[in-house]
Formats: structure tokens, C-alpha cells, sequence
């Protein structure tokens, strides 16, 4: 299967405002959902920062930690965010623009993703994909592969990597989603 193309990468964080915005219009918070959603939310904010902690990006094959569970958990983290932000719009209407924009962008993203590590690492991507599901995560998980001799491979979660990952920021934009589901839940309750 070829990578899809470029475009998908590019525009994934660009589509994603307007799916936000056009959550916001059909969002109908109140606060039991809210308290939910921010729960499987934060959930979700672990995952990824957990992720970000064992990334080293063009410098080893991530293979511990969630990469043990599965080759994506940044991408899960982010489904696991988008659910509670979801959850807490209060809504099934408001979840359709993130489903949408999950399904449409995400998939293909993994692809190439997965196209590139496999031209990058040869055998040992293929190793690791070959005991690592995709997405959902496998229980238990498997024993990490050691990284490509000549590599800096991780002794395990580094704060470092998570700030030079920049995941902050995704903290920061779930902060944000709730700050303007909240300032609208007090609009509708007017």
C-alpha cells in the first residue's frame, strides 16, 4: 500500500480549527458532561505526553514505553483527547466535525508516517511492526526491540524530550477548548 499523499500531513493540524469551530457551534455543554469529558480528556493528555516523554524524532525508532503497546500513541492519545473534549461538548451533533475529521486525516497520516519509518529503519520498522499493532493497543504489551546500532536510543521517559517534543501544546489547546466550552456553558445558561 502507497503513502497517501503529502497534503494529508499538511493540512491535519490546519482542518482541524475549523472542525473545532463548527464542534463549538453544535456543543451544548453542562456540567456533568464537562466533568466527564475533561476526565477522559486528561486521560488522553497523559497518553500523549507519556508518548512525547520517548519520542526522539529522527534519531531512534521509539519502541518503549507506549511505543510497547502500540505505534501510535500519540494518535491515540490525541482520539482519546478528542473524545472527552466531545464528551463534554455535550452533544452527539458537535462530535460529528471531530469523528470526520479523525477519520479523514488520521489514517492517512499513520500511513506515511509509517511509510517513512519503514524506508528509515528497514527490518528493525518491520520487526516492530510486525509484533506492535497500528493503533489500538496491544495487552500485554511487548518486550521493546533495542534501537539501531549507532542510534541514541532512550533509557526511558525524558521531561526533556516531552518540551522538545513541544507537547505542551497540546495541553495548552485542550485548556483552551474547555476554557471556551465552559465561557459557553455559562452563554447558553443565560
Amino acid at each position: 500500500m502507497s503513502a497517501p499523499p503529502g497534503w494529508i500531513t499538511r493540512w491535519r493540524v490546519r482542518a482541524g480549527y475549523p472542525a473545532a469551530l463548527v464542534f463549538l457551534v453544535f456543543a451544548r455543554p453542562a456540567p456533568i458532561p464537562l466533568e466527564a469529558g475533561a476526565m477522559v480528556a486528561a486521560l488522553g493528555l497523559f497518553v500523549r505526553g507519556y508518548a512525547a516523554g520517548y519520542l526522539y524524532k529522527h534519531e531512534t525508532l521509539a519502541t518503549a514505553g507506549p511505543y510497547a503497546w502500540t505505534r501510535n500513541p500519540l494518535y491515540l492519545g490525541s482520539v482519546i483527547l478528542a473524545a472527552g473534549i466531545a464528551l463534554a461538548g455535550g452533544s452527539w451533533l458537535a462530535a460529528i466535525p471531530l469523528a470526520v475529521y479523525f477519520l479523514v486525516f488520521y489514517p492517512g497520516v499513520m500511513r506515511r508516517e509509517e511509510a517513512e519509518l519503514r524506508a528509515h529503519y528497514g527490518a528493525a520498522f518491520e520487526e516492530y511492526a510486525r509484533r506492535v499493532p497500528l493503533f489500538w493497543p496491544r495487552l500485554p504489551p511487548h518486550t521493546p526491540i533495542a534501537p539501531p546500532l549507532g542510534t541514541m536510543g532512550p533509557a526511558g521517559f525524558s521531561w526533556m524530550q516531552y518540551r522538545r517534543n513541544r507537547e505542551y501544546q497540546a495541553a495548552a489547546g485542550a485548556v483552551l477548548g474547555f476554557a471556551a466550552l465552559l465561557a459557553l456553558m455559562f452563554v447558553i445558561r443565560r
